[in-house]
């Protein structure tokens, strides 16, 4: 017998996002991002449905290791880059493209004898203040990479910090422009919500990472508006429903009390696997494929819910925490979170199932 939690992954709908990407920005290469395990899905569940992306993007060295020994031939790009020089040696064995984001790394590659010469992503600081070399620095960083004979071959890339914006796109542009006037390399520029907004950003080489997995990179344009499916749907059950009376309540610390008479549904799941603790009442959570709200304080193995509009409710029915009819962003609005941060906290207790096409009739 198992538990009734477990996290449906819809390879179909991850195609599909895919194939998106390639219409809102064509003619560009498309490196898809799958760093955190793939935002949450899990790298190697997900890889069979990312054979149309060019090549992909994470941070995790040991990730790109395996991608390597499982025989992943097209480009892998590590976004952080290297970490320490005695890593470089690894990187060229393995044929990895590496960002460099800082001064140290590039007396690493100078210093360094490689046997196979890196591709290289000058990453340049238009305003995040996270990584990236400043923008007067960019043509000499070029000029010392490119005489490096670490260095096989340079592209230029940034990263947006409010692309999302409608004010968030022009001012970096402009410093990139300024940075990299001149340099003849290809640019990597798009984010998610740059490749929404590809006809403004432009570039050569593209970086979606969220909305490949069918969540939205805006605050205001939802998955669905942007031709987006979801790809992880969190599945559970009633475990057992409680008829509640008036001035009842419900949960640790008393935080729902019943104004009047009425049902409440106990779900399998809870803060232990992954759902947010912090999520308030009213939270919309998915019973019978009607929308019903969160009532009580989410414990680590429970999640209590007003029943009131799904009176044929009852033990053993179909819950959606998030996903298919219920999107990931809307639970994460509502807990002040984002979609992001939900998919990427799922517990490793949580059981997987992956399917070509979505819906609930599968056995774990």
């Amino acid at each position: 017998m198992a538990r009734p939690l477990y996290a449906q992954i819809n390879l179909s709908a991850l195609r599909s996002n895919l194939a998106r990407v390639r219409e809102l920005a064509p003619r560009t290469q498309v490196l898809a991002v799958v760093k955190a395990n793939a935002y949450g899905h899990g790298l190697f569940r997900v890889l069979p449905a990312l054979e149309a992306a060019d090549g992909l993007a994470l941070v995790e060295p040991e990730a790109a290791f395996e991608l390597r020994e499982r025989r992943y031939t097209r480009r892998i790009l590590m976004l952080e880059g290297f970490f320490a020089e005695s890593e470089l040696p690894e990187f060229a064995q393995r044929r990895l493209a590496t960002v460099v984001h800082d001064h140290e790394q590039i007396r690493m590659l100078e210093a360094a004898t490689l046997a196979r010469p890196l591709e290289v992503f000058v990453k340049v600081n238009t305003g995040m203040n996270r990584l990236g070399f400043r923008p007067t620095d960019v043509a000499d960083v070029c000029r010392r990479l490119s005489s490096s004979p670490s260095v096989a071959a340079l592209r230029l890339m940034m990263h947006f910090a409010r692309a999302d914006e409608d004010d968030g796109i022009a001012e970096p542009l402009a410093v990139l422009e300024s940075a990299c006037k001149g340099l003849p390399y290809p640019r990597s520029l798009a984010n998610s919500a740059g490749v929404v907004r590809f006809p403004e950003v432009g570039g050569d080489i593209i970086r979606p990472g969220i909305m490949l997995y069918g969540a939205t990179p805006f605050p205001f344009d939802s998955a669905d508006m942007l031709g987006l499916k979801p790809v992880m749907t969190l599945r559970s059950a009633l475990i057992a429903v409680q008829e509640l009376k008036a001035n009842e309540s419900v949960g640790y610390g008393a935080m729902y009390t019943a104004s009047r008479p009425h049902r409440v549904g106990v779900i399998a799941g809870g803060y232990a696997d992954g759902y947010p603790r912090h999520a308030p009442n009213g939270t919309p959570v998915l019973v019978c494929g009607r929308k019903v709200r969160l009532a009580g304080r989410p414990s680590m193995d429970m999640l209590t819910v007003d029943l009131s509009d799904v009176p044929d409710a009852c033990v053993g029915s179909p819950v959606v925490l998030w996903g298919e009819g219920l999107p990931v962003d809307d639970v994460a609005s509502a807990a002040a979170t984002l979609g992001y941060e939900l998919l990427c906290a799922v517990a490793p207790r949580v059981p997987y199932v992956t399917s070509e096409v979505g819906g609930i009739d599968l056995e774990l």
